[in-house]
């Protein structure tokens, strides 16, 4: 009985042993039968330093330089419109005529009046003269002269008030005033914009501050005209900075002579600050940005270092994909990144120029992967990019 359990425990070991090296020698045919790992395509550029001028950016407002609601200051019932909507006006032009014939009619009144009074102090003042009458009837008529005056002048003041002029020149709004409409006082009839020149209002973070002043030059740009560069000044920075975001507004005046900007309109703003300087940039894509810091790869032709023993050699020799001397590699490197200008950024610290950088195609990288350069479709690199609709 005993032999036999024994006879029967070999035949059951033999059999997991003979299992055991089937599976291995599948497992080995498996892995020599799969392909090896080859050379990635990757593009390339070559890092170099560009003059480039330091720039402010920001998103502004376009804002008349002097705007206003022309409305009336007494009510009355529109007799004649004397503009047409959206043309351009002089300072003083006539815009509409409020019926004003009872306040005429009672300023004629009230002239007469003064006149009256006026002739009663000449005859009194004869009188004086061959001791008539007294000096108090005299002070008496020169009030009374006096306050009938003001009230003529004053309804003078009210007659005015119905003719309604443009306050400056400008260009007008649409109105939706016609004549026999009657107006409230403060009812607006028409807006009134001077756009040329015009101002664009914007805020650029209080630590950017130092480095802006009036005077500059800026450009402008907007949808609206994306063909159209606007060249403007700086003008008025603000007294203060707003305590809940920490920014400063900032005026600059921009030639309008088309009228092509009208307040309203937003623009994105690039103030010029300090003089032009040098930086090593790469296009945007080439860096790749992680919570440890920015990296890149750099091109390298590979060199095998010497093996210390016989088994380095052969575990070097066995590794598939393993490069070979001469070989283009990467090699990850950490850069700082400085200002971007379009597609670009600028590199301060981490790269020398003439070294060639991985700009797409680093998600298949690491230390030592081999590469083939394909540079038939390059990333953008464009200070100054026009995205365009396709």
């Amino acid at each position: 009985m005993t032999k036999r359990m024994l006879i029967m425990l070999g035949g059951v070991v033999l059999l997991i042993a003979l299992l055991a090296l089937g599976f291995f020698l599948h497992i080995r045919k498996l892995i020599a039968s799969a392909p090896k790992p080859g050379a990635q395509s990757v593009s390339v550029a070559t890092i170099k330093a560009i003059e480039w001028q330091p720039q402010l950016s920001s998103v502004g407002t376009m804002v008349a330089v002097r705007g206003v609601d022309v409305s009336t200051e007494i009510a009355g019932l529109v007799r004649t419109v004397s503009f047409k909507s959206g043309e351009d006006v002089k300072a003083g032009q006539l815009l509409v005529q409020l019926n004003a014939d009872s306040d005429i009619a009672q300023l004629h009144a009230l002239e007469a009046n003064a006149e009256l009074a006026a002739s009663v102090l000449a005859r009194d003042k004869q009188q004086l003269a061959v001791q008539a009458i007294s000096q108090a009837q005299i002070d008496n008529d020169l009030a009374d002269l006096k306050s009938k005056q003001a009230l003529a002048a004053q309804q003078s003041a009210t007659v005015a008030k119905k003719t309604i002029r443009a306050p400056f020149a400008g260009k007008l709004g649409i109105t939706t005033i016609n004549p026999g409409q009657y107006v409230n006082p403060g009812e607006k009839i028409v807006t009134l914009q001077t756009i040329d020149p015009i101002y664009v209002d914007f805020f650029i973070p209080q630590k950017q501050l130092s480095g802006l002043m009036t005077g500059q030059t800026l450009n402008l740009t907007n949808d609206a005209y994306a063909d159209t560069a606007f060249v403007g000044k700086v003008t008025a920075i603000s007294s203060k900075v707003d305590p809940a975001t920490r920014n400063v507004q900032v005026e600059a005046t921009v030639s309008n002579a088309k009228r092509q900007l009208l307040p309203g309109m937003f623009a994105n703003v690039k103030v010029e600050i300090g003089g032009k300087k040098s930086y090593l940039t790469l296009p945007q894509t080439a860096i790749t940005y992680n919570p440890y810091g920015s990296t890149v790869f750099v091109v390298t032709s590979f060199k095998k270092p010497p093996a210390q023993n016989d088994v380095a050699k052969d575990a070097a020799k066995e590794a598939p994909g393993a490069p070979k001397d001469g070989d283009l590699v990467v090699q990850q490197v950490f850069v700082t990144t400085g200002e971007t200008r379009g597609d670009q950024v600028a590199i301060l610290t981490g790269l020398k120029e003439g070294q060639r950088v991985v700009t797409s195609g680093q998600l298949k990288l690491k230390n030592n992967t081999v590469i083939v350069i394909n540079n038939k479709v390059e990333p953008l690199d464009n200070p100054n990019p026009t995205p365009q609709e396709h």
